[in-house]
């Protein structure tokens, strides 16, 4: 996973696309991607595989 490093940019990026998501709903700490990734499943009704996949796609 590419989060760590260029999560700014991510974040940028995931708000432009789905203007729903809120700080809190992208906040991120190193170690804790299955928590962010269980915030946008709920937030987005995406499977965590969708997910990963957009996020790797940006």
């Amino acid at each position: 996973m590419k989060i760590e490093g260029s999560w700014t940019e991510i974040k940028g990026k995931l708000k432009q696309k789905y203007a729903s998501l809120t700080e809190d709903d992208l906040m991120y700490e190193e170690g804790q991607e299955e928590e962010l990734y269980g915030r946008l499943q709920r937030k987005l009704g995406k499977t965590i595989d969708d997910i990963k996949e957009e996020i790797n796609g940006l």
